[in-house]
């Protein structure tokens, strides 16, 4: 098939996810929903079942989730239990609900009190001192919590040699994406911000050796193109989420592409895979505590200031000449961080803009002009 044709079909099935959970449910599999982020798809997968991301979503008005949660949570959290509230998400047959960040830890309890007697809700708590015996220890603990819950669901057994196997499986979906984002960068005349989106956004939707199976294909033609040869200008982008298709054109309709991108439902996910060796369990815990340079997860050497170091070295790795940042609103995080992100994206001398998002955006003109005149000083 040409470059085209799977982007197109990467576009369908980001556009349109609940679709594919439909045929997946027409097709007899089982599928559950997971709630950012860090969950292990690794072990639905292995249950011989299908894990589908939810991440809110940009067409939907909040409506029923406003009588669960505070009206300060991010819209992510608030849209993701709208679709469960307003039969979007009625087929799953499970859900798993990390609590990695302060609001998702209170709203696992929304989604149980709403849910109840209608849908098996998965709690994962991640620890926050990850890399130590005891947080590994902690972290396996969890993942066989959410094994034995599957286990329930499926109706089957995860064995050792189920979970080895889908621990490939994800490394593979993994190592598509790695490849995908740098091709995407090589060949930006062809993969637009908004095609890229799309691409890195369908993995959430797919069975994951599907998926790379079709990336892999689409790599292949990629490969193939002659470098671009790109007159418009280069960012890197940051945050938890920027999957807007009508933010995205803005850049498109600027010439700005994206080189790079240090984005929680992107790149993020895949920077690090678990090893095929040794205790599978083990390894997906060791893939957790190997995780780095994310302002939800606990640094021990945050006085160092090494993920405003890791996004800088990002920036210039990738011949970006500029950053610009998708702040999620009501993220405390984010908001926490952006002081010391500022003073290291100036000591190097690399423009940036923040841009304040949520899924509840409709009108995008300040954020054109706001980019507009990035793209002028870049």
């Amino acid at each position: 098939m040409s470059t085209e044709v799977f982007l197109n079909e990467f576009a369908e099935i980001s556009e349109h996810p609940y679709r594919i959970l439909s045929q997946y449910k027409k097709e007899g599999k089982k599928v559950i929903g997971v709630l950012p982020y860090y969950a292990p798809a690794e072990l639905v997968v292995a249950a011989g079942m299908v894990p589908m991301g939810i991440w809110g979503s940009n067409k939907k008005t909040i409506a029923h989730a406003k009588e669960y949660c505070a009206t300060f949570y991010c819209t992510i959290a608030q849209l993701a239990l709208e679709m469960l509230l307003d039969g979007t998400l009625d087929q799953l047959d499970g859900l798993i609900t990390p609590t990695i960040c302060d609001t998702l830890r209170p709203m696992s309890q929304n989604f149980r009190v709403a849910m109840e007697g209608k849908l098996p809700c998965i709690f994962l708590a991640h620890p926050q001192q990850r890399k130590p015996a005891f947080g590994l220890q902690f972290t396996m603990d969890q993942y066989q919590h959410i094994k034995t819950e599957l286990e329930k669901i499926a109706g089957k057994t995860i064995t050792d040699d189920d979970l080895r196997a889908a621990i490939k499986v994800m490394n593979k979906n993994r190592a598509a994406r790695r490849a995908f984002v740098q091709l995407a960068n090589e060949h930006c005349d062809v993969i637009s911000a908004v095609k890229r989106s799309a691409v890195l956004r369908a993995a959430w939707f797919m069975e994951p050796a599907a998926y790379a199976e079709k990336l892999e294909a689409l790599n292949a033609e990629l490969a193939k193109l002659p470098a671009a040869d790109w007159k418009g200008k280069k960012i890197v982008t940051s945050g938890i989420i920027c999957d807007n298709p009508k933010l995205l054109q803005i850049f498109d309709d600027n010439k700005i592409a994206i080189a790079a991108d240090d984005v929680a439902q992107e790149s993020r996910a895949f920077r690090v895979d678990a090893s095929e060796e040794g205790d599978p369990m083990m390894a997906l815990a060791q893939q957790f505590a190997d995780q780095d340079y994310d302002i939800l997860l606990y640094d021990e050497h945050s006085e160092q200031n090494r993920r405003a170091d890791f996004v800088v070295d990002k920036i210039k790795k990738s011949g970006a000449q500029g950053l610009v940042l998708f702040m999620q609103q009501f993220c405390d995080p984010e908001e926490m961080e952006y002081p010391y992100l500022k003073k290291a994206l100036d000591a190097a001398g690399i423009p940036h803009i923040k841009l304040g998002v949520d899924q509840q955006m409709r009108d995008f003109g300040q954020a054109s002009t706001a980019i507009q005149a990035f793209a002028d000083v870049l």
